[in-house]
């Protein structure tokens, strides 16, 4: 895969300026990584919303069952699905009105990235959200 999803400028804009990240995939399992990478980012003054079948409550932030039922405009749609799943998410997000979707690693579907960038939203695939932000305090 080419690096053309993993725009530094990009990446710092969406860590740095975003302030509402959905998680698509975020559940209740602290063992998990979205888990862990959305305690990461609201530890860092982002609002996180899960969105996960369950519905639950995830680290303070209501959950809701789909995209689509998120109240707000997502600044950065983060999904945490199995690549084979990760088209669906990325096609909600846009209709949802996203700014961006974000693919963490080893969450890898061109063709769903190539859509996104069609619509005007900004992508990032394959690459953690905890370690670029490491990276750029760097």
């Amino acid at each position: 895969m080419k690096d053309r999803f993993a725009d530094q400028d990009v990446i710092r804009r969406l860590l740095g300026e975003s302030r509402t990240w959905v998680f698509v995939g975020l559940g209740g399992d602290p063992t998990r990584t979205a888990f862990e990478q959305a305690r990461l980012l609201q530890a860092r003054g982002k609002r996180i919303i899960p969105v996960h079948p369950a519905a639950t409550a995830v680290l303070d932030e209501q959950g809701y069952a789909s995209l689509a039922e998120v109240p707000v405009k997502a600044d950065v749609v983060g999904v945490y699905r199995r690549s084979e799943y990760a088209g669906q998410a990325v096609d909600e997000a846009i209709a949802a009105g996203a700014g961006a979707v974000w693919l963490p690693l080893g969450v890898i579907d061109e063709a769903a990235a190539q859509r996104a960038l069609d619509a005007g939203l900004d992508v990032v695939m394959n690459r953690c959200p905890g370690v670029e932000w490491a990276l750029r305090r760097s």
